[in-house]
């Protein structure tokens, strides 16, 4: 009897779990394209398949409190281990400190928002960025693990700082 009980209660949680994925599918697919699709240009439909793959493996409530935000965050999640990245990206990314976490925080809109212009650099830039600012690696040290002068790097991070401005004052 027991048995019958617990594949009762897994249906239903089952169905109320799938339930919860559509309506939140619904609610923030048009918004999560147009967002991607901002960032990335129009090849955004792997990306996009990949998170609500992402989000159907998760096995825990979908009772988000900034669910924009945890989706920006499996983004940048996917991007940091996808198969767009080079192994060498994915190393220098790897050993900087994430740009911010998904929890509660009173100022996780903002946080998004760096997420986001951090994210929109071009990559050689935002490589200097990350391990600049979230790595907390000095010129010299960034120039050696690139590769490039450390001229280059401050030519890149002065670029990089320039434009995360810019879009600050937006």
């Amino acid at each position: 009897m027991s048995d019958v009980k617990t594949g009762a209660v897994s249906a239903m949680s089952s169905s109320r779990r799938r339930t919860q994925l559509e309506g939140f599918y619904r609610r923030y697919s048009p918004w999560l394209v147009a967002r991607l699709r901002r960032r990335f240009g129009a090849d955004t439909e792997d990306l996009v398949q990949e998170i609500w793959l992402r989000m159907e493996a998760i096995e825990a409530d979908l009772d988000i409190r900034h669910p924009r935000a945890f989706l920006l965050k499996i983004a940048f999640n996917i991007g940091l281990s996808g198969d767009r990245q080079t192994r060498r990206r994915r190393q220098i990314l790897d050993s900087a400190v994430p740009l911010g976490a998904v929890t509660c925080e009173p100022a996780q809109d903002a946080v998004v928002q760096i997420q986001e212009i951090v994210l929109a650099l071009p990559q050689p830039l935002r490589d200097v960025f990350v391990l600049s600012r979230f790595g907390g690696l000095t010129t010299n040290q960034i120039a050696e693990r690139l590769g490039i002068s450390p001229k280059t790097v401050e030519w890149r991070m002065t670029k990089a700082l320039a434009q995360c401005a810019a879009e600050l004052r937006r």
